[in-house]
């Protein structure tokens, strides 16, 4: 059985290389009913000090949509691409799959830092322990 995704699928991305890279790996999954909706997720500090200037983590989130597209071109799938703004980066990605009656959240883990992932916590593992919708975790690429 080859995976197809034949309907929206959310594609959460955290910088321009992870853009790139995750929607690279999608594009062999992509039909011409594939929509996919590249979202980048401003964490706010929920009444405390963003990490940086609003207008600056928005133009970073163009730059990581531009990289997204730039690998998406020649794909058969509808692309659009959102930012989100919320304090919870995976609640904030579930409410968008939710939203957007999506039939999977799709992403491409990135090499961490075991001892950051204890301390931080790690977006990943909490998006596929916390799933409210189906999250697949795209292979990586031998290149990668």
């Amino acid at each position: 059985m080859t995976l197809k995704f034949d309907g929206t699928v959310i594609v959460p991305v955290a910088d321009p290389d992870d853009g790139a890279r995750t929607t690279g790996s999608l594009v062999p999954y992509l039909t011409s009913t594939s929509t996919v909706v590249v979202v980048n997720v401003i964490e706010k500090a929920g009444g405390g000090i963003d990490k940086a200037p609003m207008g600056q983590r928005e133009e970073y989130a163009e730059e990581i949509f531009e990289r997204a597209r730039e690998s998406l071109e020649g794909s058969p799938a509808t692309v659009e691409t959102d930012t989100l703004y919320g304090t919870d980066v995976v609640e904030t990605i579930f409410d968008a799959a939710r939203e957007e009656d999506a039939d999977a959240v799709v992403f491409n883990p990135r090499e961490g830092n075991r001892l950051m992932e204890l301390l931080t916590g790690n977006v990943a593992r909490r998006m596929i322990k916390e799933a409210s919708v189906p999250v697949v975790a795209l292979p990586r690429t031998t290149s990668e």
